[in-house]
């Protein structure tokens, strides 16, 4: 069963353009490293604070295994550091659901 990853953050608004490098970073870093990116969403209306990385996982099995690559991938490394360096991530939750229905309203299992 796939699970899905919803990461909540709370940025800086006034450091909205670093969050968004930080989100094109993982383009590149997410995939390779075993999961499948949905995406990120950078504020655009409403709140100035809030963003979310999305990606689905095999299991939490894999995603432990994930994580422990994306901590050993250079690229998700340099990406650690600038978001510690620059601070523009306030707030950082997870989250991990399971699809129930799929688009058209099908139940999924």
């Amino acid at each position: 069963m796939t699970i899905t990853c919803f990461i909540k953050y709370e940025i800086d608004p006034y450091q909205k353009d670093a969050f968004e490098e930080y989100a094109r970073n993982w383009n590149e870093a997410i995939p390779r490293c075993g999961a499948d990116l949905i995406g990120y969403y950078a504020p655009h209306e409403g709140s100035a604070t809030l963003a979310y990385g999305v990606y689905n996982i095999e299991n939490l099995a894999a995603y432990e295994a994930y994580r422990a690559r994306l901590m050993a991938d250079p690229l998700g490394q340099a990406n650690y550091e600038f978001s510690r360096e620059k601070r523009f991530i306030r707030r950082e939750d997870r989250t991990f659901l399971r699809l129930v229905t799929g688009t058209k309203g099908g139940m999924v299992k």
